[in-house]
């Protein structure tokens, strides 16, 4: 534990330094204010004691010099009685405590020993900081396609701004909650608490207690006095998922909170106020549910005011080859396993594949196959895809048929496909109609344009 001592008075810096000493620390000395410069560019130490009156420059601009090169060191300035008001500005230019001259050694021992801790807590929290940029920041957002430009883009500008309501739209799996950890984690609020919850996942009065919190008493099982995820999160962000599933009753409560950013506990009757940045996401149609009278249309403009719109990964596909690296990475090193290479067929299938699951999908997907590969190489027969369920409205008879370079005949796979469908009900037309989402006229032209009026297809012999 190393104090560095910074004073032109030969007695004081060699009575601090004695008394600091025999407390167990490391003591540096320094006479002027560019000796104590050039000590902190060679070696940084957790405390600086300053003296504000030396003979080569004043100790207000000695202290900005060392925040630069050292911010999360902490300085107790040393001034004489007729200098308070020197000593209080150089408290709001960041220094962590002032003495007077002739000082108190027990006390001046006291906030010594209270300006490491915070230095130390400074630096933990710095690293906590950097680890969390590291795991969550914007270069994970991976893509090079245009639509992931634009997100990465429209990122980078909103954490150095003071918006404090975003909203984020896209489908399932698309990487939503990466995004607003990655506004979180890049913005100054990094130091402050991400707190995240799911819309869906609890009932109304449950969940306006988790974001509201509540008072003792409040209600049956109200114990005891409970703070809400807005409370907590004070500085930070707090992540809204599914934010359309809300009920139209407590988003009444969430919108009055975004405009004036003070609530009262459930069963509360002080008002609380806090600064959270607040990320919403959905993937739903807020338009369709505010017709439907599901979702407040002013709500809906007070959240649209930032909007990011993120592209499913088929819009995108280019991004698959570099998700599809990343992701081997983290699961070889997770399993600790040599990292396999993608074959190219193995890559193909993968970029033919409609991932309606979006980059969640590829992700478990590559997570089997890295787990269930034979050798160093992942081929094709390593891929295991699911179905193809649940895709998005508009797009549920998508069919993953790639496109070959040289092209394909058209109207030979509408044909096969319509003699497929007939084959399937046996010439039953209505039926065959519903297979290919048609309607039966459509179905009967196709069947005259290719030929196939003739009564190829045999009707069911009746039981008699």
């Amino acid at each position: 534990m190393s104090i560095m001592v910074v004073d032109d008075e030969d007695l004081i810096r060699w009575s601090l330094k004695d008394l600091l000493i025999g407390e167990g620390y490391d003591v540096t000395e320094a006479k002027d204010g560019k000796t104590a410069l050039a000590t902190v560019d060679r070696e940084v130490p957790e405390l600086i004691l300053l003296d504000m009156r030396l003979p080569d420059m004043d100790g207000l601009t000695i202290l900005k010099n060392l925040q630069a090169r050292a911010r999360d060191i902490p300085v107790i300035v040393i001034t004489a009685f007729s200098s308070i008001g020197t000593a209080v500005e150089a408290m709001k230019a960041g220094a962590f405590d002032y003495v007077v001259k002739p000082f108190d050694m027990d006390q001046l021992v006291v906030s010594v020993r209270q300006a490491i801790e915070t230095g130390r807590l400074r630096r933990r929290v710095r690293d906590h900081v950097q680890e969390k940029r590291a795991a969550f920041g914007l270069h994970n957002l991976l893509g090079n396609s245009k639509p992931m430009r634009d997100v990465r883009g429209i990122v980078q500008k909103l954490v150095k701004s003071p918006a404090t309501t975003v909203l984020l739209r896209g489908e399932s799996g698309t990487g939503k909650c990466i995004i607003a950890k990655a506004l979180h984690c890049e913005s100054p609020r990094a130091d402050h608490p991400f707190m995240n919850i799911t819309c869906t996942a609890l009932q109304d009065t449950l969940l306006e207690s988790e974001l509201f919190g509540h008072e003792k008493g409040a209600f049956t099982d109200a114990k005891t006095q409970k703070k809400g995820l807005f409370e907590l999160a004070d500085g930070g962000t707090v992540f809204l998922d599914e934010i359309g599933d809300m009920s139209v009753t407590l988003q009444s409560k969430l919108l009055r909170f975004l405009e004036e950013r003070q609530f009262r506990r459930v069963g509360g009757s002080q008002d609380i106020k806090v600064d959270v940045r607040v990320v919403a996401a959905t993937n739903g149609d807020l338009e369709k549910l505010i017709e439907d009278k599901r979702f407040r249309r002013d709500l809906y403009y007070r959240l649209n005011t930032l909007t990011i719109s993120v592209a499913p990964l088929r819009e995108r596909k280019e991004d698959i080859p570099l998700l599809v690296e990343h992701f081997l990475g983290v699961f070889a090193a997770e399993f600790r396993l040599k990292r396999p290479v993608m074959a190219d067929d193995a890559m193909r299938k993968l970029q033919a594949h409609p991932w309606y699951g979006n980059v969640r999908e590829l992700k478990h997907v590559l997570e089997r196959a890295v787990l269930l590969s034979s050798g160093p190489t992942i081929s094709a027969e390593d891929i295991i895809l699911g179905p193809v369920a649940n895709p998005p409205e508009g797009e549920e008879h998508a069919i993953p048929v790639p496109l070959p370079q040289e092209g394909v005949d058209f109207d030979k796979i509408e044909r096969e496909l319509l003699v497929q469908a007939l084959e399937q009900t046996r010439g039953n037309q209505t039926r065959a109609s519903r297979l290919l989402n048609m309607t039966r006229n459509q179905v009967h032209y196709r069947m005259q344009k290719y030929g196939l009026l003739a009564p190829r297809f045999p009707r069911p012999t009746p039981v008699s």
